[in-house]
């Protein structure tokens, strides 16, 4: 590294991949680590074929089946959600096998979302840049790496040159200060960050999460806190390493060994922002009164107080959040005033890259445990990765969430997104989940997003619903 004025996180971690400067703004990178999936995988593989061309690094790509593939037990090797999924996972399948990438198929037992798979086995690490096509690869951010979602070409030219051209972003620091109260979780920091900043505040922006909250968080919560990065438009989401992130790392499979190990910890620890580093902007969260947040309308950034009401459209500051406001209580069938906590449910859905890792799964377990799932409510869990399910199902919190009536599935991104189940359709879903976009879920599928522990109350009591209240 460089010495010279203080640095930020992000300034250390952007120079050290700098191959050339394109331009006052703009640098080739370096790529460290690749991961597809199978939805844009397939096509970034498909097209390097097609294009004559070869990986250039075979040994940093690592490709998962976790898109298309159905989260039903017994799933076969290209049951799929989606009539084009087959071809998709067998594309992906056969040219993982070819080029020798490092593959984890539907069956084996490191498979999972991309996003809980590379922290588990230690793809992700600190300071390294990491890309994947998925919206969603700033979750990574939680174990220092710099991450990034792409598209197919992109994976493409990556694939064949493990670099990328990037136009270098502004920098903002949001600190979350204050203890957590019981019963708020990272899902509610980052949801009220997104009500507080608005589902645009991030356009531009790298940004670093600090603050005592923060340093108090698990990785598996930093991991959370990151992965909504993208909701606010920030493509990039981090929480510099600590000694937290250095011992959750030891031993996972891809982890440095050895004297690497040593060399790499050594690296990690000069790279948190330095005091005196400056930021573009700052933002601050106070997080000491903060309650378990829930969404209301058709943006993240529509979200309040589980003790709170449906706002009125016409208090909106402007008329753009005026529309937007009443076009989501028309989509929701929602009036002002209604209070968040009592609306009737249909589902309730535990899973996704942002909320199905053991934490969550052992949160929602404490809620559910001797309690039944409010009847004519839907319940499903789709745990994050396969060691989450096996490690869930090791210490019978599979047994909490059966006896209470939820379904308990293999893993995969599931019904976080609509890519071909209408099970959710015209229905009101409380979510795990990040998106809550009209039809994110299904055809005209209206979605509140929450933290697992408030979709296990809600699934409990048939309508959104505070776990606080149940003990």
């Amino acid at each position: 590294m460089s010495t010279g004025s203080p640095r930020t996180f992000f300034e250390k971690v952007w120079e050290d991949h700098v191959i050339t400067a394109l331009g006052p703004d703009s640098d080739l990178l370096q790529v460290d680590r690749l991961v597809l999936h199978e939805l844009s995988g397939s096509q970034a593989v498909r097209a390097l074929a097609e294009a004559g061309r070869k990986p250039v690094s075979r040994e940093q790509v690592y490709t998962v089946i976790e898109h298309l593939i159905s989260t039903q037990p017994g799933r076969g090797p290209t049951d799929s959600v989606s009539k084009s999924g087959p071809v998709m996972i067998e594309t992906t399948r056969r040219a993982s096998r070819e080029w020798g990438f490092h593959f984890i198929d539907y069956d084996d037992p490191r498979q999972g979302i991309a996003h809980v798979v590379a922290p588990e086995l230690g793809i992700a690490f600190p300071g390294a840049t990491l890309v994947c096509c998925d919206s969603h690869t700033s979750t990574v951010g939680g174990v220092g790496a710099l991450s990034w979602g792409i598209g197919a070409s992109e994976a493409e030219h990556v694939l064949a040159t493990q670099t990328l051209a990037q136009s270098r972003p502004k920098t903002m620091r949001v600190s979350f200060e204050g203890s957590l109260r019981e019963g708020v979780y990272a899902k509610d920091m980052i949801l009220a960050l997104i009500g507080q900043v608005g589902a645009q505040g991030g356009i531009g922006y790298a940004v670093e999460y600090a603050g005592t909250a923060v340093r108090s968080l698990p990785i598996e919560g930093r991991l959370t806190l990151c992965n909504m990065s993208i909701e606010f438009s920030a493509k990039y989401g981090f929480v510099p390493p600590d000694e937290t992130t250095i011992a959750y790392l030891a031993g996972r499979e891809f982890s440095p060994k050895g004297a690497d190990w040593d060399r790499a910890v050594a690296y990690w620890r000069g790279l948190p922002t330095d005091e005196g580093a400056r930021f573009d902007r700052e933002v601050a969260v106070d997080c000491s009164s903060l309650a378990p947040q829930v969404t209301w309308g058709i943006s993240p950034q529509q979200v309040g107080a589980i003790d709170g009401q449906v706002p009125d459209p016409a208090s909106a500051t402007d008329g753009e959040a005026r529309s937007l406001a009443e076009r989501a209580l028309d989509y929701m069938r929602l009036s002002p005033g209604t209070p968040l906590s009592g609306i009737p449910i249909d589902v309730a859905y535990i899973g996704s890259c942002t909320n199905a890792r053991l934490s969550d799964l052992r949160a929602a377990a404490v809620i559910l445990k001797g309690r039944k799932v409010k009847a004519g409510v839907q319940a499903v869990c789709v745990p994050g990765s396969t060691p989450v399910k096996r490690a869930a199902e090791a210490e019978g919190i599979d047994r909490i969430f059966r006896d209470a009536g939820f379904e308990w599935h293999e893993s995969a991104c599931g019904f976080c997104g609509h890519i071909g189940s209408d099970r959710f359709a015209d229905l009101r879903v409380v979510s795990t989940t990040n998106r809550n976009f009209e039809g994110r879920q299904g055809p005209k599928t209206r979605t509140h997003l929450a933290s697992p522990a408030t979709v296990a109350a809600s699934a409990v009591a048939g309508c959104i619903a505070d776990a606080r209240r149940l003990g």
